[in-house]
């Protein structure tokens, strides 16, 4: 069938929308009609650094509606409401121990531009394009494997969703699958963009007591303030780690750092107290951590963290429920664009005017 996609031609070129063929789904897939997708930050980075191969349509944070199902889809049926989030295999034992977010095959499956079976699913003219994330969310529809589609609440806007699938999931996954801080812990949120306001909001459900938010814009830091930070920080006019060692009796208990800014991370790791815990989150750049002084002398542990260490099939309804129950307000982060603007929307995500921009496709 013929769609229009933002089709990415070469490195650090504009989204262009075009006209693009897309096959229809196979065994075990789904064709769903794009309602609107979330642009990310890791969208960005596959533009600009050649992380897939181009031609691609990226785009990875997908709701929809479900128009056909393939054969031996059993999960899902034309007319669901559905978010869709990163693809893997279900088969290696991660998968099979519910850690698909660290799929054997994930990298091949979500940045190797092609679908499992090793085919594409769309064309233009003679040329294959790659799938992004096992969806390619930046089109009017998609074709994608059941596994990685999730069917969500009709009574909630669907357009909305689409970030739950990455972004959202990612920061509030890591704090409720894999910090789980204790109630009455502490924990510092470091980067106030959807990823760290999602951690924010995670760790209010949690019953964290102190929860810090650190960032360098004002009026990011007055939105975490809203959706439940306890204490604020901007690190340009502040000792970051010296007002937390105050606030929290020598540091805090756990630390999400969604920056992936070197001398940020090196500062979640300095505030954390003795027997702390930080997760990495933000995509980082080599650098040196002193391993004895850092680490070991007071017991203190690093993680990285990839989509919050999430099952999507389970925990994206558990966010949906958090939202309808006005725990989890993350339509809060959100301002929506036209498809068309899509590269409108990536300068102003880029530039910090909107937290979480979102596509409109229907």
């Amino acid at each position: 069938m013929k769609i229009k996609a933002a089709v990415t031609h070469a490195q650090g070129k504009d989204f262009s929308i075009e006209e693009v063929r897309l096959s229809g789904p196979k065994s075990n897939e789904v064709l769903v009609k794009v309602v609107a997708t979330g642009v990310c930050h890791t969208d960005a980075v596959a533009r600009d650094l050649a992380i897939s191969p181009y031609p691609i349509v990226l785009g990875h944070e997908g709701s929809g509606i479900v128009e056909q199902v393939g054969e031996n889809v059993t999960s899902l049926a034309a007319g669901d409401h559905v978010v869709m989030s990163f693809a893997h295999c279900g088969q290696c034992e991660n998968c099979l121990t519910g850690h698909p977010t660290v799929c054997a095959a994930f990298n091949d499956l979500n940045f190797g531009g092609r679908m499992e079976d090793q085919t594409y699913r769309l064309h233009q003219g003679d040329t294959d394009l790659g799938t992004f994330f096992g969806q390619s969310s930046f089109g009017t529809h998609v074709v994608a494997h059941e596994r990685n589609v999730v069917k969500v609440d009709k009574d909630v806007d669907l357009a909305l969703l689409g970030p739950l699938g990455c972004g959202i999931q990612t920061g509030a996954g890591t704090v409720l699958n894999r910090l789980k801080p204790e109630f009455g812990t502490s924990i510092a949120i470091y980067g106030c963009g959807a990823v760290g306001l999602s951690a924010i909001m995670a760790a209010k459900i949690a019953g964290c007591q102190q929860i810090f938010a650190i960032d360098v814009h004002d009026n990011r830091l007055e939105l975490a303030r809203e959706l439940g930070a306890t204490h604020t920080l901007n690190g340009k006019n502040v000792d970051v780690v010296g007002e937390i060692r105050k606030a929290a009796d020598g540091g805090t208990h756990y630390a999400v750092e969604s920056t992936g800014v070197p001398p940020v991370v090196r500062q979640c790791l300095n505030a954390l107290r003795p027997l702390g815990q930080a997760a990495i989150v933000g995509v980082t750049p080599e650098m040196n951590i002193d391993v004895h002084n850092d680490l070991m002398a007071e017991g203190k542990s690093m993680i990285g963290v990839i989509e919050g260490d999430s099952v999507p099939r389970v925990f994206i309804p558990k966010l949906v429920e958090f939202y309808k129950a006005g725990k989890f307000p993350f339509d809060k982060l959100i301002k929506f664009y036209p498809f068309d603007q899509i590269n409108q929307a990536f300068e102003d995500s880029q530039k910090g005017v909107v937290v979480k921009p979102i596509l409109k496709l229907a």
